[in-house]
């Protein structure tokens, strides 16, 4: 095992857990029904700075590392899972890309407001034929003397409609594969720019899934991330760090569904369930250590690739499997409509799909140890 610094325990999850219980917890259930996080939260959870959290303050964000961001993302995720997807893709995948592989201009223009709150982000790579398979990019840019111009659809993409910049990825011609793909920031008033729909989910409601249209989007050559045919590297490089967030939110998903199944054993409701919150603790623990691991490595600056997906495949599986059980604990109460059970397991439910499901993490960590002069960590 890596020798990794040590720290004090986080000072944002007390916040956070403040935050949660009095502010997002009592619209939980409000977010699940409507399918919609409120805009007056999102300005509070950008006043609370915690939609900055992880980003250096040099850029506008409001410092701390990934231990911090996790912290932040588990105790959201306890009280609406929504919310707290709602900011690690806003984070991991929109902001930290853009300040890491941005320009100057392109970290003042898009990166600060970003990272204090004042716009939400969004990434753009999903598409109706390429999901996991980057290289099957329908969605096609062509460069000219002003800039650039794209068009194609995306589907699936989280905080399509809140969002204010969108992290896009096309590709200048599908027969280059991965060399052909470059990376995009678009702003969600761009000329051509269309949410063309929102998508009914079985979980995580209030996290917008929606299907976007760009058409003939022009974009001047200052809004192209990194340089032509680098899209791929940006969009690894921010889906590996997206996983340690969203394990996170697994992860506070399994705890708040954990404490509703103690809370039936205590009541009496279910004293049969004893040796199942026993088992279930122990699958909880296992899981927050790998969610701690990838973070750690990931502030210690080392490769922490087979730990994102690790803990993401992990945190997912044991979010479904106490969901699952927390509702048969509660029994009848846990199958009405609106109860916390119920919620927590179909939340948990989506989560080994997003972020890459878990068949992908599972390719990924086989590749990495059968054959490591592919990748992996060092």
């Amino acid at each position: 095992m890596d020798p990794l610094p040590t720290s004090e325990p986080s000072r944002w999850r007390e916040r956070a857990r403040s935050f949660a219980e009095a502010e997002v917890l009592p619209l939980a259930a409000e977010i699940d029904r409507t399918d919609r996080v409120p805009d007056a939260l999102i300005r509070r959870l950008a006043e609370e700075s915690f939609l900055g959290v992880g980003l250096p303050e040099s850029a506008g964000g409001s410092g701390g590392g990934a231990r911090d961001t996790v912290a932040v993302l588990e105790e959201l995720s306890r009280a609406s899972s929504a919310v707290a997807v709602l900011v690690a893709v806003h984070l991991s995948v929109c902001a930290a890309p853009i300040l890491a592989w941005g320009t100057a201009g392109q970290k003042e223009r898009f990166g600060r407001p970003l990272a204090r709150g004042e716009v939400v982000g969004a990434f753009g790579l999903t598409e109706p034929g390429a999901g996991s398979d980057t290289a099957r990019i329908a969605t096609r840019y062509v460069r000219d003397a002003e800039g650039f111009r794209l068009n194609g659809t995306k589907m699936f993409i989280s905080s399509g409609v809140c969002a204010g910049v969108l992290l896009i990825f096309a590709t200048r011609d599908p027969a280059l594969g991965h060399r052909g793909i470059s990376a995009f920031i678009v702003p969600a008033n761009a000329p051509g720019f269309e949410v063309a729909q929102r998508f009914e989910k079985l979980g995580l409601r209030g996290s917008e899934t929606t299907e976007l249209v760009l058409q003939d989007v022009r974009l001047p050559l200052e809004n192209l991330l990194g340089d032509e045919g680098e899209g791929l590297r940006v969009a690894l490089g921010a889906l590996t760090g997206g996983r340690v967030g969203i394990a996170a939110c697994a992860l506070g998903v399994a705890q708040a569904a954990f404490d509703e199944m103690v809370l039936s054993v205590r009541t009496g409701r279910a004293d049969w369930g004893r040796s199942t919150v026993a088992r279930s603790y122990a699958e909880l623990s296992a899981a927050r250590a790998l969610v701690e691991k990838a973070a750690e490595r990931k502030d210690a600056g080392l490769s922490f690739v087979n730990e994102a997906s690790a803990a993401k495949l992990v945190a997912s599986r044991v979010a479904v499997e106490i969901g699952s059980r927390g509702v048969e604990l509660a029994g009848p109460q846990g199958s009405r409509a609106g109860a916390a059970a119920g919620r927590l397991w179909r939340d948990a439910r989506v989560y080994p799909i997003v972020e890459g499901t878990t068949e992908i993490q599972e390719l990924i960590l086989a590749r990495s140890i059968l054959e490591p002069e592919d990748g992996g960590n060092p």
